[in-house]
């Protein structure tokens, strides 16, 4: 996976305790979460519009040069107002609290491969693909740590990579699905990332995968407080 890789959380406020990225707060400080998943192309986690509040979420994504917006719950604003200023619209809808079907996934990982490979061709700024749920807390944060599983990092790793700017992501059975069921299309071995100052420090040692071992257990006690 590229070295390029970091999270940076966007308008933050020291409330929740991420760091500011940009100097002009936001209204949606506490709504978007910038991930910078390499060179040519970023993720914003963040919560769902409304019809309402779509004119705020176009002046962000006009300066983060979002060019999509992956809806992985059901639709609850209109799509035109987006698709008039230039941002593509996928839905993507699966059950809130579960783990996206291999359908999904190769429509997710379909629409990553050809942002990525674009922007390598043409060398401009990056690309930002928004993806939300309804909170942004689990359907969407799932999907973006399989974008990072299949570049090669280990599943522990970009769930903490994701869940240190994106507090509360994941639930326990989505840790599980990542951590011991997701099974990378590409083939490539996982293995750590260096990550730009501001991330997640990957894990010394990458579990194997298989049933829950005694590394697992560990890193759910430390996700969720609890025996698992």
């Amino acid at each position: 996976m590229s070295d390029m890789v970091s999270v940076s959380s966007y308008h933050a406020s020291a409330m929740n305790g991420r760091k500011t990225f940009g100097k002009v707060a936001s209204p949606l400080s506490n709504s978007f979460s910038l991930l910078e998943y390499s060179s040519s192309l970023r993720f914003l986690i963040m919560d769902c519009p409304t019809n309402s509040t779509i004119p705020l979420y176009l002046k962000e994504f006009s300066r983060l040069n979002v060019t999509d917006i992956v809806r992985v719950c059901e639709p609850t604003y209109s799509k035109e107002r987006l698709i008039d200023n230039g941002v593509m619209v996928h839905d993507l809808p699966f059950k809130d609290g579960d783990v996206p079907p291999p359908s999904v996934i190769k429509v997710w990982l379909g629409l990553v491969s050809d942002r990525t490979r674009v922007q390598q061709k043409e060398a401009e700024s990056p690309q930002t693909i928004a993806i939300h749920c309804v909170a942004g807390l689990g359907r969407a944060p799932v999907l973006v740590a399989v974008a990072l599983i299949e570049q090669g990092m280990d599943a522990i790793d970009a769930i903490e990579l994701v869940r240190r700017k994106r507090r509360g992501a994941f639930n326990n059975r989505q840790i599980t699905y990542l951590v011991d069921q997701y099974k990378r299309s590409s083939g490539s071995r996982a293995r750590t990332s260096g990550v730009r100052s501001g991330a997640a420090t990957p894990s010394s040692q990458s579990p194997p995968q298989g049933p829950v071992t005694q590394t697992h257990k560990s890193f759910f006690r430390k996700m969720f407080g609890g025996s698992h």
